[in-house]
């Protein structure tokens, strides 16, 4: 799929992972509608973006907000032709710590907003894909979702974390089945540790943790090296079905 003069969303694009996405892709000449609950935050992001975009406040749990963003984004842009999930939230909680259970509404939380905010944005986007017309090779639409290698070799205290991540790539290949006939893609990226502003609220214990594990390059992740592989994803049509690491090699330890 070509970026230029095509639109799609962006949530999380107030920050981090999120916030270098839209970069890359507006660079590309793509129009974006940017989501995140930081207001302030997305009107920045866009004043500093080459090209037209629209921002909408919204909470990515909530359908009618994500349906009013996207409405939104399809009177100004016409088609949306695809969708990229960053929104997301850490979490840090083993499952009974100094005598006392995981609480269940940070586990609630961390599900809802990781897992189901997803997949109320995909579902909803997809719903309007649909409808597109068919590209050259008969695409109308890529979703493209963010899990993480926690997924596959999480450490202590993200059960919660490490349950809605592995959710997300374990639903890639059924959305992928779901749309195939619609001619709309669905891939995931899983991210190792990058520096944002959700790596830099993780404790220093759970840092040291994840830092002895590094490969090589023996660093965190760059975030503009997490968008210019969700540039990829977007751009190259034989990639579907699939969760794809971007890790520098590191692997978790218990």
């Amino acid at each position: 799929m070509r970026l230029q003069g095509n639109a799609g969303i962006v949530t999380g694009a107030a920050s981090g992972l999120g916030r270098a996405t839209a970069e890359r892709l507006a660079a590309e000449g793509a129009q974006l509608v940017l989501i995140d609950m930081n207001k302030d935050g997305l009107e920045k992001v866009r004043s500093n973006l080459p090209g037209t975009h629209v921002t909408a406040q919204a909470d990515i749990c909530d359908p009618d907000q994500v349906r009013a963003a996207i409405d939104a984004g399809v009177q100004a842009f016409g088609a949306l032709r695809f969708v990229v999930n960053c929104a997301g939230i850490p979490s840090a909680a083993k499952t009974v710590s100094r005598g006392v259970a995981h609480d269940l509404d940070l586990w609630n939380r961390v599900i809802g907003i990781n897992l189901t905010g997803s997949f109320n944005v995909l579902r909803l986007t997809a719903e309007k894909m649909i409808a597109n017309d068919e590209g050259g090779d008969g695409q109308r639409g890529v979703i493209v979702n963010t899990s993480s290698i926690a997924a596959f070799d999480g450490l202590k205290g993200q059960a919660a974390y490490t349950a809605s991540k592995a959710a997300v790539a374990g639903m890639t290949l059924p959305i992928a089945r779901d749309l195939a006939d619609h001619g709309i893609r669905c891939v995931a990226i899983a991210p190792g540790v990058f520096e944002t502003e959700l790596t830099a609220s993780v404790p220093e214990k759970g840092r040291e943790a994840m830092e002895r594990n590094f490969l090589f390059p023996r660093r965190t992740g760059h975030p503009a090296e997490f968008a210019d592989m969700v540039l990829t994803l977007i751009t190259n049509p034989y990639l579907n079905g699939d969760c794809f690491r971007i890790d520098g090699g590191t692997r978790f330890a218990p």
